[in-house]
């Protein structure tokens, strides 16, 4: 699903290694030089570069980018630099012990696919010496936490199937739970959103707005809040279209006075090499506008041209 265009010369990791490390030398950095060469580069690529980088010159790349490159630019690079699942774990963590905001761990763990959570998960023990489940029990609270840790523990399929009757069965669930009560039984949304799979939650989605005349979002907006409310939403909309729940993530960003450029970066560097097509076709249709265009006005420098990179052609 990349939507990297690959340049015109095909080249060998150990040529890119040294075309990274002139880039490096000398008085000042050809950030130019730098970008072009691993914006246009996949996962496995980006590997081997770094492999090869190590083995002829006896340095870790991730640190001399660090050393060669500051800011926005530096930040969105070096997350780029890593492969999806290590990526996430990067983000997660630093989201979940900052604490400062739980946005990007809610986003990424309740928008990812169980597969893609087992991966990540693995790569979490290994980085950081502690499991996920524990760092989530530490940093998070009340019915966030609760979530989360179904959500990364609990398996769920992954097919396209779906037992309409059941999921008739999880929406009057949820309506009796929710609207129908005073006060939120949180329980039978934890155990709904976080056991089910996405096709199925899809499906409970719209049986649930056939039998109530209401929209399970609007009805998750009105019973819950916070973070918790974060990671329903998160779940339902990926369920149903997840390129759109970016773009509407995207748009979210760089809207009004300022950019939030953490999301900015996560979002377009996490999708890249995932859905970023589709996203892209989702943002124009809701906004009337490319989302290269909304970037390149939110952005400068070399910042907004490695971003550009990424997204691709704008058409």
């Amino acid at each position: 699903m990349a939507t990297l265009s690959v340049p015109p010369a095909l080249t060998s990791p150990s040529d890119d290694a040294m075309h990274l490390y002139r880039a490096f030398k000398g008085f000042g950095c050809d950030t130019a030089a730098v970008i072009n060469i691993l914006a246009h580069r996949d996962a496995t690529q980006r590997s081997l570069i770094q492999q090869e980088y190590h083995k002829i010159y006896a340095e870790d790349i991730m640190r001399r980018l660090t050393s060669e490159l500051t800011g926005k630019l530096e930040t969105a690079v070096l997350l780029w630099m890593h492969d999806p699942a290590a990526r996430d774990a990067v983000i997660v963590r630093e989201s979940l012990i900052t604490g400062s905001s739980f946005q990007a761990a809610t986003e990424v763990i309740c928008s990812r696919t169980p597969s893609q959570i087992q991966v990540f998960k693995q790569h979490y023990y290994t980085k950081f010496k502690v499991y996920l489940e524990q760092d989530i029990e530490t940093y998070t609270s009340g019915d966030h936490k609760k979530l989360l840790i179904s959500y990364v523990t609990a398996p769920r399929y992954e097919g396209m199937e779906v037992d309409r009757a059941t999921a008739e069965i999880d929406a009057k669930v949820l309506f009796k739970a929710g609207e129908k009560r005073l006060g939120t039984d949180e329980k039978a949304f934890i155990k709904i959103f976080s056991e089910r799979s996405r096709a199925h939650m899809a499906v409970v989605s719209s049986a649930y707005h056939s039998m109530y005349g209401n929209s399970l979002d609007k009805a998750i907006k009105r019973e819950t809040t916070g973070y918790f409310e974060l990671g329903l939403l998160t779940i339902l909309r990926c369920s149903e279209n997840p390129a759109n729940y970016f773009a509407k993530v995207l748009r979210k960003a760089m809207k009004g006075l300022g950019t939030d450029d953490t999301t900015l970066i996560r979002v377009i560097v996490t999708r890249t090499e995932i859905d970023m097509q589709y996203i892209k076709a989702e943002y124009l249709k809701k906004y009337k506008k490319t989302l290269n265009d909304a970037v390149h006005s939110e952005t400068s420098g070399y910042y907004r041209t490695f971003l550009l990179l990424l997204l691709g052609p704008n058409h």
